[in-house]
């Protein structure tokens, strides 16, 4: 519902839902590049994870990209096992929408990947992203290696630094190692090739990040 409140902060286990053992049901292949969402992925591929809000735009700016081998949505850094989408939506999960992100790091670089995820959202709105509120539209990146870690940090710091020249608050991303990743119900999966005219509330800062994109 429109005005309904939602909590506005992460539940603790005894506060959050139960959820289920049982995986949600997943299409195999991504609807843009016919690939294996669950893989099995090219030899040296890494994956990461990103949350910049609605996750329906926020997959295509990855899939997009020469060098992203596969995208996928779903809920991540929360507390309820397998989660529905009405669920998280409560904000009694307390996961946040993301996009996993699986790249050929010969192809394309991770610091591209995070100019992107900069650039196209405002990382300053804590558990918000425009009109969209709650926890689940929370700015996060969840990495899968300390190499991944220490360059998101980096960038972290070098984008905050071009944040406050202009005036901008400090940056809010939850930065992690990767927890469990849920896959999203399958119509979440590519919606907006599914659907062209669908929902996408992604603004960026207008800021450019100026990290390099290759190290």
């Amino acid at each position: 519902m429109l005005f309904q409140r939602k909590p506005m902060t992460i539940p603790s286990e005894a506060e959050a839902l139960p959820g289920r053992t049982t995986p949600m049901p997943v299409d195999a292949n991504h609807f843009v590049n016919g690939r294996a969402l669950k893989g099995p992925y090219p030899e040296g591929a890494e994956a990461i994870y990103f949350g910049l809000g609605c996750f329906w735009g926020a997959e295509r700016l990855f899939w997009e990209l020469d060098g992203v081998y596969v995208t996928a949505v779903g809920y991540q850094g929360g507390v309820t096992p397998n989660p529905t989408y009405e669920e998280v939506c409560s904000g009694r999960t307390g996961h946040t929408e993301m996009v996993m992100v699986v790249y050929e790091p010969a192809k394309v670089s991770l610091e591209r990947l995070l100019q992107v995820f900069w650039e196209e959202h405002d990382p300053t709105q804590g558990m918000r992203q425009g009109n969209d509120v709650g926890t689940q539209y929370r700015s996060a990146i969840y990495t899968t290696s300390p190499v991944q870690m220490e360059a998101v940090q980096e960038s972290r710091a070098m984008f905050e630094t071009a944040l406050k020249a202009r005036g901008l608050g400090p940056i809010t991303t939850e930065i992690a190692p990767a927890g469990p990743f849920y896959f999203a119900e399958s119509y979440h999966q590519q919606y907006l090739a599914k659907n062209p005219n669908g929902y996408c509330g992604l603004k960026g800062t207008g800021v450019s990040c100026p990290i390099p994109v290759a190290r």
